[in-house]
């Protein structure tokens, strides 16, 4: 097989081009593009539970509603749930409903 970008030719079973860097295969592409979206959600949930924690958006968000329901009657725990949360999000500990950690990242 041959890279699409540079021409080279490649192994059939690769991911990417050990020539140029690039994605070469529709699957590695694709897990490209989840990967960049989860991260973005990680730095999306640090930000809304930064500003609206104690209303529990971000346990909403991920899919928690039990625990988002306790966070707007009880104010996110009295503040302290918020904070551990932000913590969690910050340290990529942070889970969706079905216990998938939510990396949060650069």
């Amino acid at each position: 097989m041959y890279c699409k970008h540079c021409g080279q030719q490649i192994d059939d079973n690769a991911d990417i081009c050990i020539h140029c860097g690039k994605f070469v295969s529709q699957e590695a592409i694709k897990r490209k593009q989840e990967e960049e979206s989860i991260t973005k959600k990680g730095w999306f949930l640090a930000i809304i539970c930064w500003l609206v924690g104690i209303f529990g958006v971000h346990r909403f968000l991920v899919g928690k509603i039990g625990t988002g329901v306790l966070w707007v009657i009880t104010g996110g725990c009295f503040g302290i749930g918020v904070i551990v949360d932000l913590i969690m999000i910050l340290c990529s500990s942070f889970t969706d409903k079905d216990g998938n950690k939510i990396p949060f990242g650069v």
